[in-house]
């Protein structure tokens, strides 16, 4: 019986891969746009300034590049890395120095893989130079982009060629994990991080944050065989109406138990980004020479410092429910 049990879930699985076609973006667009947003209270003036001039910018194109994937060559590469493919201790067998990865593995064999580690540190370099060149506009698209790139870096699932869980018969985690449950519980996280702080070395938090999810893949895949044994089989999967269509999806009731399993784990790695992304955007405009955003040859007058100073205090100050790490 209990062969036949997990048989039948297997089909409904699979069918449910195809009836939602999987998206190979990490969080999904609202966790993308949410970790943009905030990882711009978290910026000291007068920084802070130009940066929440340009906040709805900087949600809306969050997810630019997942909408470039299928039209640039190269950009899916740029969402991921598997790490799996290099071994049981892939740390030790990567060089972080892109030149010396491909005189090790060949830049086809990277590409293949994925390349999410590389692409932070060249965006950064790109963000560090429109910084000292003052391009307001490029500042607003570099730092969208760099936030979707560092919040898929800290997604688990992007950091193993099993992604989806296709090698292990978990079809459909991946946009459980990164968007179903940030999707129902992410109103509650902790997401004012503190002040961002300057990196020394862009290259060790980076690669550090792709260990923090390579860390984390076992549990993501254990806890889900887990809540799907503790879960009777006709309650795992829901019908909801989103707009006029009917979606099928994971149910309420398998989402409280696999985020309960989770422990904190995906507002850690929410957070995480947020963080992570507030201090290399700081950490550019201070390798770039700290330059007066009023410089920057994009509009400011849409608002004045002391209207979103009023704005700020009154974030600083809301009671915003979750716990920090």
């Amino acid at each position: 019986m209990y062969a036949f049990r997990i048989h039948i879930l297997k089909i409904c699985l699979i069918l449910f891969t195809f009836i939602i076609p999987f998206s190979a973006g990490a969080w999904g667009f609202w966790a993308h746009q949410r970790i943009n947003k905030m990882a711009v209270y978290a910026l000291p003036k007068p920084l802070f300034y130009f940066f929440k001039l340009h906040i709805d910018e900087l949600e809306r194109s969050a997810v630019n590049p997942d909408k470039r994937r299928y039209a640039v060559e190269g950009e899916a590469s740029c969402h991921y890395i598997d790490l799996d493919h290099y071994g049981d201790h892939p740390f030790d067998s990567i060089p972080t120095s892109w030149s010396l990865a491909v005189i090790k593995f060949t830049e086809d064999t990277l590409m293949e893989h994925g390349i999410v580690p590389w692409k932070i540190t060249w965006v950064y370099s790109s963000l560090i130079e429109a910084f000292k060149n003052k391009n307001g506009e490029r500042i607003i698209k570099l730092s969208a982009d760099l936030g979707h790139y560092v919040a898929d870096a800290h997604v688990p699932l992007h950091c193993t060629s099993n992604y989806n869980g296709q090698l292990t018969d978990q079809h459909g985690i991946h946009g459980l994990w990164e968007s179903r449950l940030p999707e129902l519980y992410g109103a509650s996280y902790n997401t004012l991080v503190g002040k961002a702080s300057f990196v020394d070395d862009v290259n060790i938090l980076v690669w550090n944050s792709v260990k923090g999810s390579y860390a984390a893949i076992d549990s993501v895949l254990e806890y889900e065989l887990l809540a799907t044994n503790d879960v009777p089989i006709d309650m795992k999967m829901t019908v909801e109406l989103k707009g006029k269509s009917k979606t099928t999806t994971y149910s309420k009731e398998f989402c409280d138990r696999y985020h309960e399993l989770l422990n904190g784990m995906v507002e850690r790695r929410f957070t995480g980004s947020i963080r992570t992304l507030a201090d290399l955007w700081y950490s550019a405009w201070i390798e770039a020479g700290q330059p007066s955003p009023e410089l920057f040859d994009v509009s400011m007058d849409e608002q004045t410092p002391d209207t979103i100073d009023l704005e700020l205090n009154k974030i600083e100050k809301s009671s915003i429910p979750g716990h920090t790490d």
